[in-house]
């Protein structure tokens, strides 16, 4: 008896001093990324390490720049699985330097000179067609971007706002770079009237979304999220115009001060050693490492990528995004 009563009164002293002998570790992980992606790298990370809790929170993009910047060290996070390279670089002085990362596996020309970020993903867009509805409206294919300012198009066209998605964005920088500042926005301007339903989306996704529920007949999206679809069995076509398909970048990060910290290293580690090839496998080929060999079905072949100088300034970004009206 008395050994029993021993044996619950040093459960209640571990209940007590340490709130449960069994409670496992919290490793937390924000993600700017796609729900199905990100489930897929929270079920591959939950499957790697079950002697933690891995939490994967979903998050957009704008909040957690602002999140990190505004937080600092009371940030609550340990990995950024995926965030836009502008805003990494925007919030550098918050992140850690990874001198033990072998970055000779990534594209020389997607390495950070800080090394506080790892390349984790390259997205870009393309001109995405939703044919059933263009032959029901009984139109032809634009040619151009000049073409989606035609009155046929009128409430036919889905583009995300560069204030709200870094796809908005980088359909925005590619103009610029291609005609000019005012220019640019002058043909945002006139795009405008061609948007089906309120507006121009506040997602990046929304386009695709728009065209798979028949809600316009051409998006300005992302080309890997188009082809998934098209590989669903979606009857879409892609175009990339002569200013060729803009494009972006996206890292993972450790927080400054997680560095030293054995468990959020080691799942780190997971994620640039088969998280992230992974990804690249299912969801996005682009090539982010050097010896990447992955391809999509239906993804477009040798795509020509347009100009996309200032990417990475972010404050040739914040001065855009304030002059952006819509």
């Amino acid at each position: 008896m008395k050994k029993v009563i021993s044996l619950i009164l040093a459960a209640f002293i571990c209940v007590g001093l340490f709130g449960g002998c069994s409670e496992k570790k919290v490793i937390t992980i924000y993600s700017t990324g796609e729900d199905f992606r990100n489930e897929h790298a929270r079920e591959m990370l939950k499957s790697r390490f079950p002697e933690y809790k891995i939490d994967l929170v979903d998050i957009d993009t704008g909040t957690l720049a602002t999140k990190v910047s505004a937080e600092g060290n009371d940030f609550d996070g340990d990995i950024i699985f995926e965030l836009e390279a502008t805003y990494l670089e925007k919030v550098s002085d918050k992140l850690a330097v990874l001198d033990k990362v072998d970055y000779s596996v990534f594209r020389e020309d997607l390495v950070p000179e800080n090394h506080k970020y790892t390349p984790l993903s390259m997205l870009s867009g393309s001109v995405i067609i939703n044919k059933k509805l263009m032959e029901k409206n009984n139109l032809e294919y634009p040619k151009s971007y000049d073409d989606l300012l035609k009155p046929e198009y009128k409430g036919l066209i889905s583009m995300p706002s560069p204030k709200t998605s870094s796809t908005g964005y980088i359909f925005l920088l590619n103009m610029v770079n291609e005609r000019g500042e005012d220019a640019a926005f002058e043909y945002f301007d006139k795009l405008a009237e061609n948007m089906s339903g309120q507006s121009f989306t506040t997602s990046g996704s929304g386009p695709v979304k728009a065209l798979v529920q028949n809600e316009a007949a051409i998006g300005l999206g992302i080309t890997f999220q188009a082809v998934k679809e098209i590989n669903e069995g979606a009857e879409f076509d892609l175009l990339i115009f002569d200013e060729g398909a803009p494009y972006d970048y996206y890292g993972s990060a450790v927080m400054a001060g997680k560095e030293t910290d054995e468990d959020v290293m080691k799942v780190f580690d997971y994620i640039i050693s088969d998280v992230s090839p992974e990804d690249k496998r299912l969801y996005m080929p682009e090539k982010v490492y050097k010896e990447q060999d992955t391809h999509m079905e239906n993804f477009p072949e040798d795509i020509k990528y347009g100009n996309m100088e200032g990417l990475m300034d972010i404050n040739i970004k914040e001065r855009l995004l304030d002059k952006w009206m819509h």
